[in-house]
């Protein structure tokens, strides 16, 4: 009887031993494979043989093509915004030496000062201004300081008038192109004549701001 109770002995001590590892293999995650995730952005790879036992980080692919998606979207938006400027400053160029006409806004029949700029900004669907140099100095775009200008911005100017009443549209470099006044055509001329200076008012960006590169942080 002695075996006997032995064997009835042992299989009491472990029938609680095997129902305790079996409840532990229950709670192990569905699709277990050997790794514990961190988080989304990285895991942690537990490699073991007999002798030693190492841990390797690795990222997803998902998570590379995420961060260079950012860069793409914001480096298009950037290329958007300099073709605009490109679009204004060449339509305006291209109509170098088209006769002033008071009135005018197309080449086929002649440009006055704010005729023109609204030719220039015509292919722009963001930019909407108004028909006159002085509605566009009064409500329209962002005030400029001289030394920030920029390609595609406006200048303002009064001539023989307190009031704006003569707009161009700055390309760089201290020189604008615009339609001076009767019997004389569209033109490039300098902020640095004395003439100029002196009648300067005030400068207005109006194509839309120009979006920075989106800076992404690696960790």
């Amino acid at each position: 009887m002695r075996p006997i109770f032995k064997t009835w002995l042992t299989i009491c001590l472990l029938l609680p031993l095997a129902a305790h590892a079996t409840n532990r293999e229950q709670h192990l995650p569905t699709g277990f494979t050997g790794y514990t995730a961190k988080s989304s952005a990285n895991a942690t790879v537990v490699a073991s043989n007999s002798k030693t036992t190492s841990k390797t980080v690795a990222r997803p692919a998902s998570s590379k093509a995420h961060r260079k998606a950012p860069g793409k979207i914001a480096t298009a938006s950037l290329a958007a915004a300099n073709k605009q400027s490109s679009t204004v400053l060449s339509r305006a160029v291209n109509v170098l030496g088209t006769p002033y006409r008071w009135g005018g806004s197309s080449p086929s029949k002649g440009f006055d000062c704010s005729g023109l700029v609204k030719y220039a900004f015509n292919d722009v669907s963001a930019v909407d201004l108004p028909r006159t140099s002085s509605e566009m100095a009064s409500g329209h775009g962002q005030k400029i300081e001289r030394k920030d200008l920029k390609p595609g911005d406006l200048l303002f100017f009064n001539i023989k008038s307190r009031k704006v009443n003569h707009v161009a549209i700055y390309l760089g470099n201290d020189r604008f192109i615009h339609a001076p006044r009767r019997g004389k055509s569209v033109t490039i001329d300098t902020l640095n004549k004395p003439y100029w200076q002196s009648h300067y008012v005030v400068a207005k960006r109006v194509l839309p701001k120009e979006k920075t590169p989106l800076q992404v942080v690696q960790r």
